[in-house]
């Protein structure tokens, strides 16, 4: 018998032409979730969508830049007019950038905030607008990292961007809650994905 747990419900998920992201949206699909599965790369994101919807998923590809807030906003109206909703909204795009503290350059850090902070935080806020205005709640999920929680040498940057979204989660509790929809970080270590 199929787990039917999210049937009905429309989830996004960024970054996820491969690795967490697409097992997440793999998981949703086969729990009955229609999914709109995002990744930069638009022939990766059209073959993860297929394999999931080979394995019985709802699933569309919708490629693009998931840093980019006027993307994001796109993403979000493309749930709602496809699919009549969003329930769901899953902020796994990310990048990792290795390098010293003292020789990380500017272009690094502007390219690492922008897509896993600010690709997150309007996300996120897009995501809430609309779960707002249907009145029904919705789910937030950011996707953190160990190193958000604990130094590691060479990850910095990465790791404060990572311990932002933590902050994030927590600050959209007390502004989210009353609209019935729930904020959370998780912080996994490392995995073994082809990233």
């Amino acid at each position: 018998m199929a787990d039917n747990s999210f049937a009905n419900k429309v989830a996004i998920v960024t970054g996820a032409g491969n690795g967490i992201g697409f097992e997440i949206c793999r998981s949703l699909a086969t729990q009955g979730a229609t999914v709109l599965l995002n990744d930069l790369n638009s022939s990766l994101a059209l073959e993860a969508a297929e394999k999931i919807n080979s394995e019985g998923g709802v699933c569309r590809p919708f490629s693009g830049n998931a840093g980019d807030p006027e993307f994001v906003e796109k993403m979000v109206a493309e749930a709602v007019t496809r699919f009549g909703s969003i329930d769901i909204a899953i902020a796994n795009a990310g990048i990792t950038t290795y390098g010293s503290f003292l020789e990380y350059t500017v272009e690094k850090f502007q390219k690492l905030v922008g897509l896993n902070l600010q690709g997150s935080f309007f996300l996120a806020q897009s995501a809430a607008k609309q779960m707002k205005e249907q009145g029904t709640g919705g789910r937030i999920l950011f996707m953190s990292s160990v190193t958000g929680l604990q130094s590691h040498p060479h990850l910095v940057p990465y790791g404060m961007t990572k311990a932002a979204l933590i902050m994030l989660a927590k600050g959209l509790v007390g502004e989210l809650s009353q609209y019935g929809i729930t904020v959370n970080a998780i912080s996994p270590g490392a995995v073994r994905t082809e990233r």
